[in-house]
């Protein structure tokens, strides 16, 4: 059974993330905890609400859950003493659209943002540069989520420098074929630091897989505002891991 962590900052309950935490419940049964920090210019009762829709909500859907006793504003701390203790966080992509970022940096576990808008995951996109901490996502996702490898699967390699060879891309094809079974590879030959998060964004249904965040996952890009990018559209699901 999976410990999710399930965070938010908003003045409403995150619909984007409790969608997903649905989906995740009917692969494998979960344990959710709520974390809700107090937004700015809302009050506790309001915090209140939010906590007894929540508790409604994993009720109606027999989810299993407990709620951190705590209706104050945003704490880093608290954060990573609660996601140290989790598989997997799970919080809406406003929460980082505030400029709070220190929340990525904090965590101490996988994190998945959310969008508002999530319906579903169809196809899935790994962010790959052949370091440690590229695999090291590719491997927490495959771990963390099973269910997923069954769909169609591309792992992307892009590099400005020409027309460079993925590393590794042998032991990365025998590690991967194990894993998944619709995989494909690519090599992006386009400006990539200028148009990766207009081009992954337009994918319908996508999920992003990336490295830690303060990296890129890509070679090409080396300042945290590649995942900053992608999250400021709104428009798809990123899962980024922590080595």
């Amino acid at each position: 059974m999976k410990q999710v962590l399930f965070v938010s900052a908003s003045h409403e309950l995150p619909q984007g993330a409790f969608h997903l935490l649905r989906a995740l419940q009917l692969q494998e049964r979960v344990h959710a905890r709520g974390l809700f920090f107090r937004p700015t210019g809302c009050d506790a009762p309001a915090v209140a609400g939010q906590k007894a829709l929540f508790a409604s909500e994993c009720a109606q859907h027999y989810i299993r859950y407990d709620i951190a006793d705590n209706d104050q504003p945003w704490n880093k701390d608290l954060l990573a003493r609660e996601s140290r203790f989790a598989d997997v966080m799970l919080a809406s992509a406003e929460l980082f659209c505030e400029g709070n970022n220190e929340a990525l940096r904090a965590a101490e576990c996988p994190v998945m943002i959310i969008p508002e808008g999530f319906k579903k995951i169809g196809h899935v996109y790994i962010a790959y540069d052949g370091s440690k901490e590229s695999m090291f996502a590719l491997r927490q996702f495959c771990y963390l989520f099973p269910d997923l490898a069954d769909l169609p699967t591309e792992i992307m390699y892009a590099r400005d420098e020409g027309n460079l060879d993925m590393p590794d891309q042998e032991q990365l094809k025998r590690f991967a074929q194990l894993k998944f079974d619709n995989m494909s590879y690519s090599k992006l030959h386009f400006k990539a630091a200028d148009f990766f998060s207009t081009w992954i964004s337009g994918k319908k249904d996508a999920l992003l897989v990336s490295g830690s965040f303060g990296r890129s996952g890509l070679s090409y890009v080396g300042k945290p505002s590649f995942i900053e990018d992608v999250i400021r559209r709104h428009t798809l699901p990123i899962f980024i891991a922590h080595a």
